[in-house]
């Protein structure tokens, strides 16, 4: 049996309900205290997760009822999904700060009385940017300039809108990078989503091919495609020729889409053009290289 020598021998010794550590003495009060204190703060801290898990679940449900509903002022897909995301983000942003302000007054009793004044002396020093961060991205809401999913530029950054927060836009360009900008440096925005999408192709074939028969052909490649994407909004249609190359001449069709598809409509209506082309023999240019023997 280990003696109460041997204990104090090692450093540690009871002392009064309590532990002593070298010359450190903890009484049961200070060891009551400390628990209770941790764990005021771990349920303070399960809190936060259980209010941000279920207040994001409820906001995500809301909103998706509002899509789904038939009601006079249901908002578009697009716009309910980025209000989703703002309310989402101010939620985070509101449990965040009032649990770190419950953590800190259970740690340090005095927090409660001088809170005030710190957070003045915080706003007027450091959060200027903050608050031109959340006010730009309320503006930018409710102006509707974009929206969840839409392509645009911010500057020199391109890509798809992932997220619209409180503070920042999240969007993701087509190499994958994800660029995260404040709100508050947002200045100058392109909208590529907001009207139809140019649809334009153009075919150069031979100089010794018929000209007129090789619209009519495109022509019918072009209406038959109109009838088929439902993609397309208006035409596509042929033009006429557009230009006269070295080796061939070329014919320009264009076209109107949905916003984001005209890269889609414009790959399918090419593989459309090669094979009308093919099976009426219309030969398109390419390099030939002519031996002649001595």
């Amino acid at each position: 049996m280990v003696s109460l020598n041997n204990i104090f021998d090692a450093g540690l010794e009871l002392n009064k309900g309590g532990i002593g550590i070298g010359n450190l003495n903890i009484t049961s009060e200070q060891l009551t205290y400390a628990l209770v204190k941790l764990i005021r703060v771990s349920a303070i801290i399960i809190l936060m997760y259980l209010a941000i898990k279920i207040g994001s679940t409820i906001i995500h449900k809301f909103m998706e009822r509002q899509r789904k509903s038939n009601f006079k002022f249901t908002l578009n897909e697009k716009r309910s999904k980025t209000l989703e995301a703002i309310l989402k983000s101010v939620l985070r942003y509101a449990v965040y700060f009032f649990g770190i302000v419950a953590i800190f007054s259970q740690l340090f009793s005095a927090i409660t009385l001088t809170f005030a004044g710190i957070g003045g002396v915080a706003i007027g020093f450091g959060a200027q940017s903050l608050v031109k961060d959340i006010i730009n991205g309320f503006f930018i809401l409710f102006e509707d300039q974009y929206a969840v999913g839409d392509y645009i530029n911010i500057e020199d950054k391109g890509g798809i809108v992932e997220s619209i927060e409180l503070r920042v836009t999240k969007i993701r360009d087509f190499n994958g990078d994800l660029h995260i900008i404040p709100n508050g440096l947002i200045s100058k925005i392109t909208n590529h989503s907001r009207g139809n999408a140019r649809v334009l192709v153009d075919v150069d074939i031979a100089y010794e091919e018929d000209v007129d028969k090789a619209i009519e052909v495109l022509s019918g490649v072009c209406e038959a495609f109109k009838n088929s994407s439902e993609n397309m909004v208006e035409g596509p249609k042929v033009v006429g020729v557009t230009a006269l190359k070295d080796n061939g001449l070329t014919l320009r069709l264009v076209g109107k889409a949905k916003p984001l598809t005209n890269f889609d409509c414009e790959v399918a209506l090419r593989k459309e053009i090669k094979k009308a082309l093919t099976r009426e023999n219309i030969e398109i240019p390419y390099p030939k290289r002519v031996y002649m023997q001595k």
